[in-house]
């Protein structure tokens, strides 16, 4: 099987579980996100929307904090 993508290996296989145990879906301002948590913050990890105008967002780019109380967990 030959997987053509500009996604990393370490991704599409990830070798431990436990990397992703602790990462989250959420909304913030009826955006979806990928979220880590770290403290009484969250660490975003991706963006999950389908408008491109989400993306160019300082507040909620990969590697920026989040207070809990902003996010709306499902």
């Amino acid at each position: 099987m030959i997987i053509h993508s500009i996604v990393p290996h370490e991704h599409i296989f990830p070798s431990n579980q436990e990397d992703f145990s602790n990462q989250t879906e959420c909304m913030w301002n009826d955006i979806p996100l990928l979220v880590e948590q770290v403290g009484h913050k969250c660490r975003v990890i991706r963006i999950m929307s389908s408008d491109p105008s989400d993306y160019l967002r300082s507040e909620i780019q990969p590697g920026s904090q989040i207070y809990i109380n902003e996010l709306h967990f499902s």
